[in-house]
């Protein structure tokens, strides 16, 4: 019962994770408006729930407060390029190519933890790119379209270093403590653009920034967290590999962004590829860092 439990809420997770990015479509603010948004109420959202879970706040060393630090700032780009993505192209785009952060945290962890690079990885890069090739429809620095693409593709590298500073430098603390740390910092960091920018909110667009940094931000990350208590690593990597199917599902309903067949084969190369990489890498001891 524990176990079904837990796999509800990676599931669950997963979900919310997946349709995050529908937002950069319903929200019309632009994209760092809308990450300062989201990490504003996603960070009050831990910061409650940790409190009440009386759970210890403070860091053991001085230099990690810089590392979470260094590590919100390269979230704030993250997730800016992602929504920068969507908003220039659409949903699918955006999401795939997103999607390709495994395949460059296999390809960049020699640099990080001095291991030998294995031609299993560059052939896996390879593949995945292939994919990304069919995505996007056309390669014109003046299609929105491969702009799109491009952002995406940042996107995933950025959280893909990201993922790799967190396997690196904070192991000692629990995953929504670094979550808290992480998007305080983007929150602090973004607050000169909302300063400056002073852009007018509309009522709906509040209540959907509210939505998406506690139910599709913060909520999710508990989820996902709890879930990991008792589902394996491999298991919610594979249940993670969804992500992107979900958006892209919803974003057909909601939005009318129907793919089309170069996207879906395109789509399912990166998948593909995405869970092989993100398996093997669980099986031979490497953990995923906080989703999306």
């Amino acid at each position: 019962m524990k176990t079904n439990k837990s796999l509800l809420e990676i599931h669950l997770a997963v979900l919310l994770f997946g349709l995050s990015g529908l937002f950069g479509k319903l929200i019309a603010l632009p994209a760092i408006m809308i990450v300062f948004g989201r990490v504003v109420f996603a960070s009050v959202f831990l910061l409650a729930v940790l409190l009440a879970l009386k759970k210890p706040l403070l860091l053991d060393k001085p230099k990690d407060y810089a590392v979470m630090a260094g590590m919100g700032a390269l979230l704030a780009v993250h997730w800016s390029t992602f929504f920068f993505a969507i908003q220039l192209s659409t949903v699918a785009i955006g999401l795939l190519t997103f999607s390709t952060f495994p395949v460059f945290v296999a390809f960049l962890e020699p640099y990080f933890f001095k291991e030998k690079r294995s031609v299993r990885e560059i052939v896996v890069a390879l593949v995945a790119f292939g994919g990304i090739i069919l995505v996007i429809p056309e390669f014109e620095l003046s299609s929105q379209l491969t702009q799109g693409g491009f952002w995406g593709v940042l996107s995933g590298l950025t959280f893909a270093l990201l993922s790799l500073l967190n396997r690196k430098y904070v192991k000692a603390y629990p995953g929504m403590v670094v979550a808290f740390y992480e998007q305080a910092v983007a929150a602090v960091l973004l607050i000169p653009y909302f300063v400056i920018q002073q852009p007018l909110i509309q009522a709906g667009d509040l209540i959907l920034l509210v939505l998406l940094g506690i139910v599709f931000t913060g909520m999710a990350h508990s989820l996902f967290i709890n879930g990991l208590q008792d589902v394996k690593t491999q298991t919610a990597a594979i249940i993670s590999c969804l992500e992107p199917v979900y958006g892209i599902a919803f974003a057909a309903l909601y939005l009318q962004e129907l793919p089309g067949i170069r996207e879906l084969a395109g789509g399912v190369i990166i998948l593909a590829a995405v869970c092989y990489s993100t398996v093997w890498n669980n099986q031979h001891g490497n953990n995923p860092s906080v989703k999306n």
